[in-house]
């Protein structure tokens, strides 16, 4: 029951590093979800979650025995400028926890103010804490690196935020917490000591083979970079927004860390910002890939002083627009079902995208209905075949005409439908969490029904599969779902 939680390896760190301190406890905490998926990663029996003793771990309201909880420091940029110093405003790492599936550092986000907190109170509300909880474990399932969520235990103590909430806190669980910003953090401080000691630290237990490279810190900086260009692609496959890619919510493995104002695309727009923060576009849809690579080069900044030289930087973050190109190309193969390539297949993408784009089809839809297209049809069964996809689109005689040309592809590599359609439902998500879904299961669980979440995770974990009975939670957003705003308040 989580008494195999210990002192976690980062806590072996210098004392700069970090802040010893307790968790502030809840009253009454209780078991709002928990997730069967995470709690195998650490070889934890999922009932035990509801566990009165293992509640009060995931609270902060009692500390695991060998447990010396802490607080990380880091820094970042922030909307593309320097914050200065951040660090755990509002999580505690408990300590780490190791499974068959290797070791992870267990994480309370919410439990209580911190040195960091800059006057904020370290509490999250249920409210973000589902959101978190749901796209931590809905991200796992599609396969897209992430830290991961075990379980959401609430209380009705009250936090104000815009209106007064309910607290809650949500464990989170990842190989590693340390961000872009950790690094960010020392460089500039002129602490060049304590970089390397970190630099050191993040090879030895995260990346142990580049300890043999000639050039280990260049290593670093070319896998981070290398890792997270695939990150991003992946999430520009599903449609994921972030929605606040600062330096300090970077992870240096490349996960998807610190779930805020996300969002998943639904009617095609690439300029589209999930963030009603974010007044200038700056993590947009469509940008989400070139601050990737400024992230890197932020990255790359901080580590200059152990890389050397700029050049042997810049080699390291050359491999960005190289891997993004090559992870974006493999996945929309993917998606569009094309077993080769082809000349033509980049025109064919981008007018794909603009067709959408023109006519605001829903994103999980279209590719989904996809898959289902025929290719060996006469030409007078092919608009009745058609008409779930023709349907997305306003101007269905320019789908028409982009679906001649999209089997004529299939065609030239002579593409089986059964096969296909296999293929790419497997890659093509039928369920993703829509805003609306996460509104829906909200506002029960702010009613103590906690039944939407458990439902809703449980589609979410099997993202691929038809799964009979749940289409609703495929279906598109109704009317009052465009009126839904999220922003960086948690």
């Amino acid at each position: 029951m989580l008494d195999n939680l210990l002192d976690s390896s980062y806590a072996g760190l210098p004392p700069a590093f970090f802040t010893r301190l307790m968790p502030t406890p809840l009253p009454a905490p209780y078991l709002v979800a928990g997730s069967a998926a995470a709690a195998a990663l650490i070889d934890l029996d999922p009932a035990l979650l509801a566990n009165t003793e293992v509640i009060a771990i995931l609270t902060g309201n009692r500390v695991a025995p060998d447990a010396m909880p802490l607080a990380a420091v880091y820094s970042g940029h922030q909307f593309g400028v320097w914050a200065g110093q951040l660090g755990d405003g509002r999580a505690i790492l408990l300590g780490e926890i190791a499974g068959a599936n290797g070791s992870f550092e267990l994480q309370l986000k919410g439990a209580g103010a911190t040195p960091y907190s800059r006057g904020g109170d370290g509490r999250a509300v249920l409210r973000s804490s589902i959101r978190e909880f749901l796209c931590s474990e809905a991200m796992a399932a599609l396969g897209i690196p992430t830290s991961r969520a075990l379980a959401i235990v609430g209380s009705d103590q009250g936090v104000l935020r815009e209106t007064l909430e309910s607290a809650a806190v949500v464990s989170r669980m990842a190989a590693s917490f340390v961000r872009f910003g950790s690094f960010e953090h020392w460089y500039y401080n002129d602490k060049m000591a304590d970089l390397k000691v970190l630099a050191d630290y993040v090879i030895a237990r995260n990346y142990p083979q580049l300890a043999q490279e000639d050039h280990p810190y260049q290593a670093l900086l070319a896998e981070v970079t290398r890792r997270t260009a695939h990150t991003i692609a992946n999430w520009q496959a599903v449609g994921f927004m972030h929605g606040v890619m600062n330096t300090d919510n970077m992870s240096i493995l490349g996960l998807t860390l610190d779930y805020g104002p996300f969002g998943f695309m639904e009617a095609f727009d690439p300029d589209h910002i999930c963030n009603h923060t974010d007044q200038q576009g700056r993590y947009a849809y469509a940008m989400q890939p070139q601050i990737g690579h400024w992230n890197c080069h932020a990255l790359a900044q901080a580590l200059l002083p152990l890389i050397g030289t700029a050049e042997a930087a810049q080699q390291a973050l050359d491999t960005y627009p190289i891997e993004f190109a090559g992870k974006m190309d493999e996945l929309l193969h993917g998606k569009l079902g094309l077993s080769t390539q082809q000349g033509g297949d980049a025109a064919l993408f981008d007018a794909m995208f603009v067709l959408m784009k023109e006519n605001h089809v829903d994103f999980t839809l279209f590719f989904r209905t996809l898959g289902d297209l025929q290719l060996h049809l006469a030409d007078d069964a092919v608009l009745a075949a058609d008409a779930a996809l023709r349907d997305l689109f306003i101007d269905r005689p320019a789908f028409d005409a982009w679906a001649v040309q999209y089997r004529s592809r299939l065609r030239a590599e002579n593409s089986v439908d059964a096969t296909r359609r296999l293929a790419m439902h497997a890659v093509n998500p039928k369920y993703v969490l829509r805003n609306y879904l996460a509104q829906i299961a909200i506002e029960k669980a702010q009613n103590k029904d906690f039944s939407g979440v458990t439902q809703l995770l449980a589609v979410l974990q099997h993202p691929y599969d038809e799964q009979p009975g749940s289409e609703h939670y495929a279906a598109l957003p109704p009317d009052w779902a465009s009126h839904l705003a999220v922003s960086c308040s948690s």
